[in-house]
């Protein structure tokens, strides 16, 4: 049945906010029309623990349709309605308690509210596990008969066909509970990881640029790879990466049972392989996946002639790992006034029509961001909400014009779900993750366009030093979300292809194929060191096997729409699609969704477009730094 989205719309951000002087304020110290409007959601605490309770013995009392709703159509029905207005009220209590608990972390009592909102979403997950079985034990034919009898039945269509698609792949009653109670020890592998990187290890102190000591952490390492020190840099990298290597035989062992893992389930539902499991609630061909670690490497030259671009703009002998976050240029805008950062963000999206521009807006107006940092509050960005609330946004902003890039990736998330909510049925309302990062980044390609026009009317030399600063944040953005996320599903592909062949995961073998799979998507340029060979030891996404490849795949979609949407010449087709496919929800596949929408995964051509716009602006960018075009 539909769920309310426990994940966030878009995972954390952690832009690149300059530092403000002075301290950080307290809560109570921010503006109240820069706090976003919970009180939309419950008046009060003492309102959300009035619905609670109410909400606690419905919970409950789902369990009593066991062994009915599947016995009547009138029975079916009751269940599916009232599991939705139960779903509903807790996805309001979930999300209110924990961005309640958000706003100051040190507040306990709100902690509290989330903990009980994440005890009593479980509650409900097993209040209602009979469900899926129990359809699924249904004769065949039985769930079209109903939907003959009741009309009411007819709108979940399309959600009884996927749920029939899985069939092949569900077991019987007793193989059913025995895999249900090995999905604890199936976690252990990524668990055991999480704890023994973000806990148990340590890395080393090394010096800043001002020669103070600073103890390195992962969350600390991405600002220090930042660092204009070459030696900050390399000694970041290199104390992280040998701290992983003194671990090598340990988390070798875990992910290569991660990997066993996923072969196992593989193999007791019956899919080809584990690739193919994790693509089919998705309903997602393995040609897509292949599309996008093949157009990778059909065009990792372009990445290449970037490498030798960016060696050249630093002035270096040597290209290494730790000079790819360096900038190449300052960032042109460094204090900009939030009103000023939603007017750029306004003008920029205007491609997408009046309707678009007057929701935005409305958020804007009606408190769904919670714009400044405070003591305590979370850190990043997000974007998040359940059907029946308004969408909202959390914000840390600095007044940097990475935090612009932020307000229209995380408006493009909240104003996805407004129009899936407000147009679709309860149980088509949320979207794929499949198709979560795509109108967020379609967002950020359209305000990257807007600011590049806008920088060629400017003056020099602040027109070449605006041009080189976006240029090359889009080029870091195909870098790490085209190029890097494609690296990452080839490595996957390969370690499950040689798992499921009967071959071993040595630490050893894992640290060659990444050192292999560095110097193709880098190129000759750059030096692959020794402890650049431990990187894959780093990457938690590999314990959620093959989920990476979606990356790739909503950056693609993203820049074929934002390009579409542009090249319309007024006849506002391109526009009219796109807003389709932001009201579409999961009302059908994702491909087809998107397809119908005008672009189709299951060819290359996308993917290839994808490319000639980077190449296109990485001549661009030749230009500016003194190189020959290709």
């Amino acid at each position: 049945m539909t769920h309310f989205l426990k994940r966030m719309a878009a995972e954390t951000r952690t832009h690149g906010a300059k530092s403000q002087g002075g301290k950080v304020p307290e809560r109570a110290d921010i503006p109240e029309q820069c706090k976003w409007n919970l009180e939309d959601i419950y008046p009060s605490v003492k309102e959300w623990e009035k619905a609670f309770a109410a909400l606690t013995p419905r919970v409950d009392a789902l369990t009593a349709f066991e062994g009915k709703a599947s016995s009547s159509a009138d029975d079916l029905l009751a269940f599916l309605r009232e599991e939705e207005a139960v779903s509903k009220e807790l996805g309001r209590l979930y999300v209110y308690a924990n961005m309640k608990s958000h706003e100051d972390l040190r507040v306990t009592r709100c902690q509290e509210l989330a903990d009980k909102a994440e005890n009593l979403s479980m509650r409900h997950s097993a209040a209602v596990s009979f469900f899926r079985p129990e359809v699924l034990s249904m004769p065949e034919g039985q769930l079209e008969k109903f939907a003959a009898q009741k009309e009411d039945l007819k709108l979940y269509e399309f959600y009884f066909s996927e749920l029939l698609r899985e069939k092949e792949h569900v077991l019987g009653h007793r193989e059913e509970e025995l895999l249900a109670q090995t999905h604890e020890i199936g976690g252990v592998a990524q668990n055991a990881f999480t704890m023994l990187t973000d806990a148990d290890m340590k890395f080393p102190t090394i010096k800043d640029e001002k020669g103070q000591d600073v103890e390195l952490t992962e969350e600390r390492y991405y600002k220090l790879s930042r660092s204009k020190d070459r030696n900050v840099r390399k000694a970041a990298f290199e104390g992280i990466h040998y701290t992983y290597s003194a671990c090598k035989n340990a988390i070798g062992a875990l992910y290569a049972g991660s990997v066993k893992g996923d072969i196992f389930y593989s193999k007791a539902r019956r899919y080809a392989n584990s690739l193919e499991a994790a693509l089919f609630p998705d309903n997602v061909p393995e040609a897509v996946y292949d599309n996008v670690v093949q157009t990778a490497g059909e065009h990792v030259s372009l990445q290449h002639e970037y490498m030798a671009l960016r060696k050249r703009a630093l002035g270096l002998d040597e290209l290494h790992i730790y000079d790819l976050n360096v900038p190449l240029s300052e960032e042109p805008l460094i204090d900009v006034p939030y009103e000023e950062a939603l007017e750029m963000v306004e003008e920029a999206l205007e491609p997408l029509g009046p309707h678009y521009a007057a929701d935005l807006k409305r958020g804007f107006a009606e408190r769904w961001i919670d714009v400044y940092e405070n003591q305590g509050k979370k850190k990043g960005a997000y974007s998040w909400g359940s059907y029946g609330t308004r969408p909202y946004v959390l914000l840390n902003y600095n007044g940097t014009l990475r935090d612009v890039f932020t307000i229209a990736h995380e408006m493009g998330h909240s104003l996805h779900s407004w129009y899936a909510h407000t147009t679709q049925p309860q149980v088509y309302a949320d979207y794929t993750i499949l198709l979560a990062e795509v109108a967020s980044t379609t967002n950020e390609a359209l305000l990257l366009e807007y600011l590049l026009r806008r920088s060629a009317a400017k003056p020099e030399p602040t027109r070449t030093a605006e041009k080189k600063w976006l240029l090359t944040y889009y080029f870091d953005m195909v870098r790490t979300t085209f190029f890097r996320q494609a690296m990452f599903a080839e490595y996957e592909r390969e370690t499950h292809r040689r798992a499921e062949g009967g071959e071993a995961l040595t630490p050893e073998w894992l640290r060659d194929l990444w050192g292999r799979l560095c110097a193709k998507y880098h190129g000759p340029v750059m030096v692959i060191d020794d402890p650049l060979r431990m990187e894959w030891a780093r990457i938690p996404h590999f314990y959620t096997a093959f989920y990476v490849y979606k990356y790739v795949t909503g950056f693609t979609a993203a820049g074929a729409f934002a390009k579409a949407i542009l090249d319309g010449d007024g006849d506002g087709l391109a526009r009219e699609r796109y807003l389709t496919f932001l009201k579409s929800g999961s009302s059908d596949f994702s491909l087809s969704i998107l397809k119908r929408a005008g672009v189709d995964l299951t060819s290359l051509e996308p993917f290839r477009r994808t490319m000639e716009t980077f190449k296109e602006k990485l001549n661009e960018a030749k230009s500016l730094f003194g190189a020959k075009a290709s």
